[in-house]
């Protein structure tokens, strides 16, 4: 079933905002002061490919200019409570070290911990990788009736949503299913509407296949589909019962693919969902699995990396800027090798939704943000007329979160005003637009 990638669809996006960013004491966004009225916008010239460099330069002798604007910037934070040393900032080109404010200590990562499940997650299973849900029976079909249970065997699919419900009952009509004698039944790792609990997706799952019985949530969500999308009505008799796993006499119906993994990160991403990160950090081991495998890819000491789960959604998490960075360019390597770039799996400022479209950062910066009650972190690249990419990693501890995402977007607007903008993205902060065909899909296995 396809859902454009800008998550036009209704449910999902109150979905994903409801369990969305690392915020305990959420606060609503304030940006900064347009960028409108530079004179320095050029177009980016294409990039030419370059020697392989590593992910991240030595941390001595930074750029004293550019170092003392860091300082100066940091200075500017103390009015809104915090000192100097609360603060870890990194900034680099390619090759040459821009900026180092303690951007090699581990500081309250918040969901700037999802880069380092991004990157666990694409070295584990790869940007293809799908996850599979098999819908079968205990019984047999006979005149339109499953005479048994219909059977949802989970494979840890963090984005089967409303849509994929009504999308899997359309499917179950189309083979000339329309009721189910005995109960629904979940076995293994199914999640729904990024709930595990079994009895609650089970009974949405139950929901979602007949639209007789269906509530605001998936009456919105049908409404966003195309207009010719049918309603389905798949009536279980049964309850909803969860089994460890399934049946000895299962067979096999459907199988549903999930979206591919990049497809997974890039929502997950832009809209910062704490569930999706959390189920896709446990796919791969959880987050101190994902912490080990975020370091040895990313080429930092271990103890730059240290994760108690996979969203951020604590403040034991921490993660320094420098490894924050070379997280991102492991990914951008990594992603090199199927013609992919960060951009496929982080927000394009300017270019996508999500929880990042009210701020200032400059446009066609490809970045990723953190945040809980006192802490704000943006990480990420952004293109320049005179320096090419920069990456850059701030992170702010103890103080006023909405004063320092406006100091952020500032402070990163002034850099690219001075280093001239540009229009257009280069090719490797674009995303590869073939990417937009990737979608879940349901194979219809037997009708018997």
């Amino acid at each position: 079933m396809h859902k454009p990638l800008c998550f036009t669809t209704a449910l999902s996006c109150v979905l994903l905002g409801f369990v969305s960013g690392c915020s305990l004491n959420p606060s609503s966004f304030n940006s900064p002061s347009s960028q409108s009225g530079n004179q320095n916008a050029v177009n980016a010239i294409a990039a030419v490919k370059k020697p392989e460099l590593p992910l991240i330069v030595p941390p001595d002798n930074p750029d004293p200019i550019i170092n003392a604007k860091v300082l100066q910037y940091v200075k500017s934070l103390a009015p809104h409570g915090s000192a100097q040393q609360s603060h870890g900032i990194w900034i680099q080109s390619d090759d040459k070290l821009l900026a180092n404010h303690l951007g090699t200590t581990p500081t309250t990562a918040a969901s700037i911990s999802k880069v380092a499940t991004t990157l666990a997650a694409l070295k584990t299973l790869g940007a293809e990788h799908v996850f599979v849900t098999q819908i079968g029976t205990t019984g047999t079909i006979e005149n339109s009736v499953i005479k048994g249970d219909l059977v949802i065997q989970g494979g840890e699919d963090a984005f089967f949503v409303s849509e994929e419900a009504i999308a899997l009952g359309n499917t179950l009509n189309q083979m000339g299913i329309k009721k189910v004698t005995g109960d629904l039944i979940i076995t293994g790792k199914f999640y729904m509407n990024f709930s595990r609990n079994p009895s609650t997706v089970g009974n949405l799952l139950k929901m979602g296949l007949n639209s007789q019985t269906w509530n605001a949530g998936f009456i919105n969500a049908h409404k966003s589909l195309p207009a010719e999308t049918p309603k389905p009505q798949v009536v279980i008799n049964g309850k909803v019962k969860s089994l460890p796993i399934p049946p000895a006499n299962f067979k096999l119906l459907v199988r549903h693919n999930s979206y591919p993994l990049a497809e997974l990160l890039k929502k997950m991403n832009n809209f910062s969902n704490n569930a999706m990160a959390e189920m896709l950090a446990d796919s791969v081991g959880g987050g101190k699995v994902v912490a080990q495998k975020a370091a040895t890819a990313a080429e930092v000491a271990q103890n730059e990396i240290y994760l108690v789960n996979g969203s951020g959604l604590t403040y034991e998490n921490k993660i320094s800027p420098r490894a924050a960075i070379a997280m991102f360019r492991a990914i951008e390597k990594h992603l090199q090798q199927q013609n992919m770039t960060v951009a496929d799996v982080f927000t394009v400022i300017g270019e996508d939704e999500g929880v990042l479209k009210p701020r200032g950062i400059p446009k066609l910066a490809v970045v990723k943000s953190g945040s809980l009650d006192n802490t704000s972190a943006l990480i990420g690249a952004f293109p320049t007329q005179n320096r090419g990419t920069v990456w850059f990693a701030i992170m702010n501890f103890s103080g006023d979160l909405v004063q320092f995402r406006k100091q952020q977007d500032t402070f990163l607007t002034s850099l690219v005003n001075e280093w001239g903008v540009v229009t257009t993205s280069p090719p490797e902060l674009a995303p590869n637009p073939a990417r937009k065909d990737k979608i879940s899909k349901s194979e219809i296995i037997s009708t018997q």
